[in-house]
């Protein structure tokens, strides 16, 4: 329905105590790696601010992310959902402690989508991160522990609600994911104060609805 709340669910969660040291390379560990740990959920974007959420409580790298093809309603097995993650640490208890980290985050509820209308066929996903960790610093170019504005997207929603974004405050847009992407959707980061960051995604999530109501300009 219009409006609603559309949350993550976390469809698996593994660890891998000793990683062996034949699968090392293939998955981006380094020597100093010992465990890892695999995430999968049934919106992408969570997996990645998720993620990044982990290395700011525990002392692990993220050496892998990726968005499964068509999304998660295309999804080719039960527990594949739309996004993936690996993450590894020098020990055990540091990968646990990115675990217990990313269950927090998911049971805080903070991450979801919103409905544009009555079928769930337009949603878009904005949030507001306080302070970045070693995963978005790193993948996205910007400084540890700013503000940024992550905004998801439908195609050509997305490129209408950036622009109105990018008007509506002074953070600075750093990156914008040009249509299509692996799951067909779209969408900017944006970075500066917390209050700017925030009015990016008010403003992102207002044209996404602006353009779901009245698709077809002047007609």
């Amino acid at each position: 329905m219009k409006n609603d709340k559309i949350y993550p669910e976390i469809l698996s969660m593994v660890l891998i105590t000793q990683v062996s040291e034949g699968l090392k390379a293939d998955l981006q560990l380094s020597e100093e790696h010992t465990s890892c740990a695999v995430i999968t959920a049934t919106i992408d974007d969570f997996v990645f601010l998720a993620l990044d959420e982990a290395t700011k409580k525990a002392d692990v790298d993220v050496t892998y992310t990726g968005s499964f093809y068509g999304g998660n309603p295309n999804s080719s097995s039960k527990l594949q959902g739309e996004g993936i993650g690996i993450f590894a640490g020098k020990t055990v208890a540091s990968v646990q402690a990115a675990i217990d980290a990313i269950y927090d985050f998911y049971d805080s509820r903070r991450v979801y989508a919103v409905s544009c209308n009555d079928e769930d066929s337009i949603a878009y996903l904005t949030y507001t991160a306080a302070s970045v960790g070693t995963y978005f610093a790193k993948t996205m170019d910007i400084p540890l522990g700013c503000s940024m504005a992550y905004l998801v997207g439908p195609p050509i929603e997305s490129i209408y609600a950036a622009d109105a974004a990018d008007k509506a405050s002074n953070a600075k847009m750093v990156r914008f994911y040009t249509p299509p992407t692996e799951t067909n959707c779209s969408g900017a980061i944006f970075i500066g104060s917390q209050s700017d960051c925030t009015i990016c995604c008010e403003a992102f999530g207002a044209a996404v609805q602006e353009v779901a109501d009245r698709p077809i300009y002047n007609r």
